[in-house]
């Protein structure tokens, strides 16, 4: 444990994974959550400095009317390794000092911040607990499509590729939340909460 006043849980998974339905148990539950990921969208859109920087990086046509154009940035970044990393440069800390705010914020003992990537960023360091959730890349995809059926199973395997596997984050997990359909994910949610000690 860190030692601070709170305990912070980060909760991550691959994309269709189920870490939105973890996160509404948790809220059920009274856990506060932070989304960064929806927060790391309103920063880009909001804070003046990340707004700033965003411009600088892929020039005026970046926003529109104010408000950035995601559809400019998907094209720009898609293929480019190098634009992701100085993008995520800019975010990645933004959201982080943004997150230690809202901690301050927050009255409960327990609060979980939900992100797709918690072990890539390096950001699970600074909590602790990491929950990682996991499923089977098809029935992912299932669920991606069901929520999003314009995307091809093409899109979201390239999303899938784009993120570590599940091998790569087992050894970094403190709890794993199988959501696989076959077991039930609740009682998991209610044991592994059991176990964090405010």
């Amino acid at each position: 444990m860190s030692g601070s006043a709170i305990v912070k849980l980060g909760i991550t998974g691959g994309i269709g994974a189920g870490k939105s339905m973890v996160c509404r148990v948790l809220e059920v539950l009274g856990v506060p959550v932070y989304y960064a990921d929806d927060r790391a969208k309103w920063l880009m859109n909001h804070q003046p400095k990340l707004k700033q920087s965003i411009a600088l990086l892929f020039g005026t046509k970046s926003y529109r009317e104010g408000v950035l154009d995601n559809r400019f940035i998907a094209e720009r970044i898609f293929t480019n390794q190098d634009l992701i990393k100085q993008m995520n440069t800019l975010v990645h800390p933004a959201v982080k000092q943004d997150f230690k705010e809202w901690c301050v914020t927050q009255s409960k003992k327990i609060v979980a911040k939900e992100t797709a990537l918690l072990f890539e960023t390096g950001s699970y360091k600074e909590l602790d607990q990491s929950w990682l959730v996991t499923c089977p890349i098809d029935k992912r995809i299932k669920r991606v499509k069901k929520r999003d059926p314009s995307r091809s199973d093409q899109e979201i395997l390239g999303i899938i590729e784009k993120q570590w596997n599940d091998e790569e984050k087992l050894p970094l997990a403190d709890i794993i939340l199988a959501n696989d359909e076959e077991q039930l994910l609740i009682p998991q949610v209610l044991t592994a909460l059991s176990k964090v000690d405010p």
